[in-house]
């Protein structure tokens, strides 16, 4: 292929391309969820390009000791980021960010018809060790003419319009679904634009990996602990599941959803409703996961018509490709029927 050539491509599909040829199929958009889009992928950039620079801000004193200040935490930089880029694209009105305690209720000559939920730097915590860490979001429309209270939030995930997550690791990646598959975009630094690198990703209808955490199996409940059993030691003559767990939600998710397999995050002695938030966590992966082809379970129920009642409400969580969570499920009917 002519390199020379190749730079000069000009049938890239770009994000912005992508999302307004989805909203043309609805004659009644208003190029509303085409422009809260725009923002959050210029939030995206802007802490992709922090997450990189990291290390070095440390480094070379750009932290801003100078002023007396210590650096922003990036999880701080990031949340105020996301919330000024929400609010200032005037299509928003309430915002619920896992950084802060309550839910931001824009002004309202900056008010829009969309709640946008959000979690701007998961796994924030392996930022100093270089794993991938990522923004997650979900976007919900509130009924119009309607003063926005905070039960335009609190609805089941299969309400949500659309959901995405953006992975800062050795590419930055955005995968996203308006609820007509899941697609995934690769940003190109020299433009500046994220380009349509994954179309129309569909999970694998079974994996040969498995991902949890190991070190909370003595709180397990039954099924929890017999599937992780049954993925090591199978009964059926077929080859043990791999494990792979990085403990950062995005990247453990965005490998599930690319290679297939189940990642859970099982309710345990110590944490009883699990660990994952429903709003900002577990719901846009849900609607990711199943938009793919995949399921996801919270132990009790599917994951998307859970109801929650709190906006950091937690909740366990399995998904990933459709038959391993489909045996998952089978375990706790079985457990249900013992009782």
């Amino acid at each position: 292929m002519d390199h020379a050539a190749d730079a000069h491509r000009t049938d890239l599909m770009t994000i912005t391309r992508f999302v307004l040829n989805e909203q043309s199929k609805y004659p009644e958009s208003r190029g509303d969820f085409s422009i809260l889009l725009s923002h959050i992928v210029l939030g995206c950039k802007f802490v992709c390009s922090c997450v990189n620079k990291a290390g070095l801000a440390k480094l070379i004193g750009l932290a801003g000791e100078t002023n007396g200040e210590e650096q922003k935490k990036l999880d701080v930089l990031s949340n105020e980021v996301f919330v000024k880029a929400l609010v200032s694209s005037s299509r928003t009105c309430i915002l619920v960010s896992e950084e802060d305690e309550e839910a931001i209720f824009v002004e309202a000559s900056k008010r829009g018809r969309y709640c946008v939920v959000f979690d701007p730097l998961d796994g924030s915590s392996n930022i100093d060790c270089g794993v991938s860490i990522g923004t997650i979001f979900g976007i919900y429309l509130i009924k119009d003419g309607e003063e926005p209270t905070l039960d335009d939030v609190l609805q089941p995930g299969k309400n949500m319009l659309a959901a995405g997550y953006c992975m800062y690791g050795s590419s930055c990646t955005l995968v996203l679904s308006t609820g007509t598959g899941v697609n995934g975009f690769t940003l190109d630094p020299s433009l500046g634009e994220f380009i349509l690198t994954h179309p129309d990703i569909k999970i694998p209808k079974k994996g040969k990996i498995y991902s949890v955490n190991e070190g909370n199996a003595k709180n397990w409940d039954g099924p929890t602990a017999k599937y992780v059993e049954k993925c090591k030691f199978p009964k059926d003559g077929s080859s043990p599941k791999s494990l792979r767990y990085i403990g950062s939600m995005v990247a453990d998710v965005h490998r599930t959803l690319l290679y297939g397999g189940v990642f859970l995050y099982p309710a345990d002695k110590k944490s009883p409703n699990g660990k994952l938030r429903v709003l900002y966590e577990v719901f846009p992966m849900s609607f990711l996961m199943e938009q793919a082809g995949g399921q996801s379970f919270t132990g009790k129920e599917r994951a998307l018509d859970l109801v929650p009642k709190k906006i950091h409400e937690r909740s366990p969580i399995f998904l990933g490709s459709y038959d391993d969570v489909e045996e998952i499920i089978a375990l706790y009917a079985a457990e249900e029927k013992k009782e």
